[in-house]
């Protein structure tokens, strides 16, 4: 498998133009030799050159589980004394014949400490951005990385309904946040979740990343829970809007608006048309109800290895979905200062339409 993804790899770098990519601990680093390493003070990199043995630079400590990648690695460690780590650089750029290359660099993961390490060890080396090459790398998922995907929409979902019975007026938000992640845990979740569950009342909800606070919940509230978990290396990102007891009129109006949006979102999901007319879809619902100026995101984004990886779900977006892809489909109404909804789902693109992953209602239910 990982020697596959290594072969796509390097016939994307040589169409790109590129000799050589570097990682930082990440995705992609993980996707491409089964690794998974952490961003610490100690650098790590891993350095690729099509019809050459990939040289791996880390931590001697780090040593063992190099070990148990899935595909052949030079590998060049370095002790605890930051004297010895630009050496380690010097041999594996030496072994890869890195200077003068064009070396290709993942922009959202490379940081200031190893690119000088690079640059010192290549010095005449081109350093340029390999966001082309890499965007879509990762982004038509097999069938092992939707079953993995599958199963972390399973847990999440099994998460929440474990916490709703908890959820009252005169519970605060954080005391929500900490039951859902416990849950999500007990349910099988990865300890390392894609990120913090978001669990916003009343006002609060009007903000579309709000931070968990201790306002308890009142009656006449909205609450919106986006929440995810992690498995096997995948992830899963879900939203549902919640009532706290009876609601007015106008919350109720825009609830239906956003869960019609969100259907006509997955409706409108398959493969051979472009990424933005599913924003279209769902964003003509919410105009065509006069919340057109209330709905102020893209219609949702790529998930797998990361809870936000291309493809992006905006209007203008024109990439064409293809068999494998997997996004959020996420419309939202938010009245600054009242409420907001949100509804989304986890959608894959199939050879003939799309999976939904996420079944929970999507109506807003009265707690």
């Amino acid at each position: 498998m990982h020697s596959g993804r290594f072969e796509r790899l390097n016939n994307a770098l040589q169409a790109a133009g590129l000799d050589a990519l570097a990682l930082n601990p990440g995705p992609t680093l993980t996707y491409l030799t089964g690794l998974s390493f952490h961003l610490m003070e100690r650098p790590t990199v891993l350095l690729t050159v099509p019809g050459t043995e990939p040289a791996l630079i880390l931590p001697e400590l780090e040593s063992a589980k190099a070990s148990a990648a899935s595909i052949k690695l030079q590998t060049f460690p370095y002790s605890d004394n930051p004297a010895s780590w630009q050496e380690a650089f010097n041999q594996a750029a030496r072994a890869l014949g890195l200077n003068k290359m064009t070396v290709g660099l993942e922009p959202t993961h490379i940081r200031f400490l190893e690119l000088q390490y690079l640059k010192q060890a290549a010095p005449e080396a081109k350093f340029v951005s390999a966001e082309t090459v890499l965007n879509g790398l990762r982004m038509q998922k097999d069938a092992g990385e939707v079953a993995s995907m599958r199963q972390a929409v399973k847990i999440a979902q099994k998460a929440l309904q474990a916490t709703l019975p908890v959820i009252k007026a005169g519970v605060t938000e954080r005391e929500i946040a900490s039951e859902l992640f416990i849950q999500l845990l007990r349910a099988g979740s990865g300890p390392e979740l894609p990120f913090q569950p978001i669990v916003s009342g009343g006002p609060h909800s009007a903000d579309p990343h709000a931070q968990p606070s201790d306002r308890p919940l009142q009656a006449g509230d909205l609450l919106v829970i986006d929440w995810g978990a992690s498995y096997n290396g995948y992830i899963s990102d879900l939203t549902r809007t919640f009532a706290i007891g009876p609601v007015n009129e106008e919350f109720q109006k825009i609830a239906e608006l956003v869960r019609l949006a969100n259907e006509k979102g997955r409706l409108a999901s398959r493969p051979g048309i472009a990424a933005g007319e599913v924003d279209k879809a769902a964003r003509q619902v919410i105009e065509d109800g006069g919340y057109g100026a209330y709905f102020f995101h893209r219609v949702g984004h790529g998930i797998g290895m990361e809870a936000h990886e291309p493809p992006y779900m905006f209007s203008e977006n024109d990439l064409i979905l293809a068999e494998g892809m997997a996004y959020t489909v996420e419309p939202g109404i938010y009245l600054p200062g009242r409420g907001g909804v949100r509804i989304e789902d986890n959608v894959v693109i199939t050879a003939n339409g799309a999976e939904v992953l996420s079944d929970l209602p999507r109506e807003l239910i009265t707690l």
